[in-house]
């Protein structure tokens, strides 16, 4: 159970015959170290009282969104900041099926929705409710939102029949939750370097060579590292995304000022390199502003191949280096010339000529090309780049362990 002491956890208990197991879930809890406090929806108090949750978590009970006395504290926010992770147990098809659409109706539902922490869902139900299509199909969209499910399992059930829908134990839900915690606690040995965004190469005080990357996968790679565990350090050119506050973030404008950051943070056990960097700058950038002429020649120079030289660089070189090869046609072929030439680990390719998942676009496709030849490359089809990063980063994971 030291997995669990001093943690942060809300639970929050849906309405349904398995609510009772909620309560030997918060004493197992709280037994094993764990703050928690809880939120019960207005149908779970047709099968448990907020006084017998009360009593066992030693917390308030949240009930209702509209409380003034509570939104006055903004609850719905508040909540969901204060934990460390969010479990639905027992949840019902019909908060599945809320949730899968985004509806946020009551205060349980409004923090999930709010929530920037991992949740965990224990689904409870008829074994008819559990196979019909619908759930199925609920279930599949918020397994890709990034909603962990926790069972259900096979047995029986209260209204006498037997099958697929019974809620997992409590000492069961519990493992599941010190191993999510065993996870990140190990993986904060590990330290991350992602580079983001496109790099501004000046031609005058004014103006400057840059590309239409918005730096979003760089900075949901970084994101999704940090909440797994990881010490992440952020390199990014030019962006207006927000960085979590977890993330030790570097703000840098040209390629030799991303390459210097790159070597001061250096170590690292990971280097993922999704940042665009101009392949070019001017030679010698003028001090004045350029005035308006029929015509003008630019002198550029190459700039250091940032990825290239980390790929090289036996002292410095990460475990695992991974680049980023954004091509508008021959995607695998250039991709994995590009594989071969920097020498590194991944090449993580996309389509950069699709609007749909372009530079600009919340989402992605990419197809993961392994330099060890025994892993076969990987598609990962279109979905948001939350989630194309989740994915990369368990592979990550998956690797260094």
């Amino acid at each position: 159970m030291n997995n669990l002491l001093e943690k942060k956890i809300l639970l929050i208990i849906c309405g349904g015959i398995s609510a009772y197991k909620s309560l030997e879930l918060i004493r197992s809890l709280k037994k094993g170290g764990a703050k928690i406090k809880t939120i019960l929806t207005k149908n779970a108090k047709q099968f448990i009282t907020p006084l017998s949750v009360a009593s066992l978590s030693q917390e308030k009970v949240y009930e209702d969104l509209f409380d003034a006395k509570s939104e006055a504290e903004m609850d719905h926010i508040s909540l969901s900041r204060w934990s460390d992770v969010v479990i639905v147990a027992p949840i019902t098809a019909n908060t599945i099926s809320k949730l899968s659409t985004g509806s946020s109706d009551d205060l349980a539902s409004t923090v999930i929705l709010a929530s920037d922490k991992d949740i965990f869902l224990t689904p409870a139900m008829n074994v008819r409710m559990w196979e019909h299509p619908s759930t199925k199909e609920n279930l599949k969209k918020l397994k890709k939102f990034g909603y962990k499910i926790i069972g259900p399992e096979v047995g029986d059930m209260a209204c006498g029949e037997f099958g697929e829908g019974k809620m997992t134990e409590p000492n069961m839900i519990i493992r599941e939750i010190e191993n999510y915690f065993n996870n990140l606690k190990q993986n904060k040995k590990f330290k991350a370097l992602v580079t983001a965004g496109p790099t501004h190469e000046y031609i005058d005080p004014a103006r400057f060579i840059t590309n239409k990357s918005s730096g979003k996968q760089g900075f949901e790679l970084a994101k999704s590292l940090s909440k797994k565990g990881f010490e992440t350090t952020l390199i990014s050119g030019p962006t207006n995304l927000k960085v979590d506050k977890d993330i030790n973030f570097i703000k840098v404008e040209t390629a030799d000022q991303m390459f210097k950051a790159t070597q001061s943070n250096l170590p690292a056990d990971v280097a993922i390199f999704a940042a665009a960097v101009a392949d070019f700058k001017i030679k010698e950038p003028e001090k004045q502003k350029i005035k308006k002429n029929d015509y003008l020649n630019l002198n550029l120079e190459k700039n250091i191949d940032i990825l290239n030289y980390v790929s090289n660089h036996n002292s410095l070189r990460p475990k695992l280096v991974i680049g980023f090869a954004a091509e508008t046609n021959n995607i695998k072929i250039n991709a994995k010339n590009k594989l071969i030439e920097k020498n590194c680990d991944w090449i993580i390719a996309n389509d950069v000529s699709n609007k749909s998942i372009g530079f600009e676009s919340d989402f992605n496709e990419v197809t993961i090309l392994y330099k060890n030849k025994k892993i076969n490359d990987e598609k990962l089809s279109m979905k948001k780049k939350s989630e194309i990063s989740d994915e990369i980063i368990d592979r990550v994971i998956s690797q260094l362990n």
